[in-house]
């Protein structure tokens, strides 16, 4: 008992210094955040996306696929805050249901295409050699074609749906995520801590895994925190060509598209749709520069 006993006030120590480190962060962080006020505004922006996306159910006032023809194309009311559409469903409802499709769309594109090509990048990095320039010369070829270009042709072959849009564009971003992710292990595994693993025997495997990745991340982070807005947009577009979301799925650029042949005397179908792209594009923007500005060590002693 004698040899137990001591322990215990150890690990109540060691938790509370965990604990207080978190809260120095988390202290930290909302200092940077007031410092620059519009990242606050973003985060605000992705805060009330966030809901709408959870809480959708509860917030919109209609069934989304709900029709009646007795409300066709209605202005903004008090009745419907967005108007309706050309077969009487309640706009409002289908832009709430619509921040799903969308920004879940653009939230899977940003993990699929980091996830693949952070450990492409990583793994030609770390091995070198002529795997290395055989993966960065694909990578070329890809990075030459215009982007938006290369998504709706991929996105035209593999058939129009909103499955299928994700993939296109998710294999169009993977290149930047490669490219970022190979730069930061050439610059990593030139460090001491690096070379004495790889000195002491260890896989390139396991240095990826423990040394590489770690290390890497807060660029990487910081890149798929600005691609979000990016993607929103062209995930967005895509469905108003017509390769992405189908009807009656409630998205914001499928909702865009069918609002286009009304915009003249309906302007309230298209335009409403179009303002939550905007926005939130906006705030993805907003929150990746500031997490760029929280991350980058010359700008935390202004």
């Amino acid at each position: 008992m004698s040899a137990v006993m001591p322990t215990e006030p150890a690990a109540s120590t060691t938790a509370a210094r965990r604990t207080q480190s978190i809260s120095e962060r988390l202290h930290y962080l909302w200092y940077l955040s007031r410092r620059s006020p519009l990242t606050l505004v973003g985060a605000a922006i992705i805060l009330l996306v966030l809901i709408m996306i959870i809480a959708a159910p509860v917030i919109a006032p209609y069934n989304p696929d709900k029709v009646s023809l007795t409300a066709r194309l209605l202005p903004p009311s008090a009745a419907h805050w967005f108007g309706t559409d050309e077969v009487g469903r309640d706009l409002f409802s289908r832009v709430i249901y619509g921040a799903r499709a969308s920004c879940g769309a653009a939230f899977m594109i940003v993990l699929i295409s980091m996830s693949v090509g952070v450990l492409i990048g990583c793994f030609s990095g770390v091995v070198g050699g002529r795997v290395d320039t055989a993966i960065m010369r694909l990578m070329d070829v890809v990075l030459a074609l215009p982007a938006l270009v290369l998504a709706m042709a991929l996105a035209a072959a593999l058939g129009p749906s909103l499955f299928n849009s994700m993939l296109a564009v998710a294999i169009v971003r993977i290149p930047a995520y490669v490219r970022l992710a190979r730069g930061q292990t050439l610059s990593l595994r030139e460090q001491v801590f690096v070379k004495a693993s790889r000195t002491f025997g260890a896989s390139p495997f396991y240095i990826l895994r423990w040394h590489i990745l770690p290390n890497a991340m807060s660029p990487i982070i910081v890149q798929a925190t600005l691609d979000l807005g990016g993607v929103v947009l062209i995930a967005a577009a895509l469905s108003f060509i017509g390769l992405g979301a189908q009807p009656p799925t409630s998205e914001w650029g499928a909702l865009v598209s069918s609002g286009r042949s009304y915009m003249l005397d309906q302007w309230w179908y298209a335009t409403f749709p179009g303002l939550a792209i905007l926005i939130t594009a906006m705030g993805c923007n907003l929150v990746g520069d500031g997490i760029r500005d929280m991350l980058d060590p010359r700008l935390r002693g202004r």
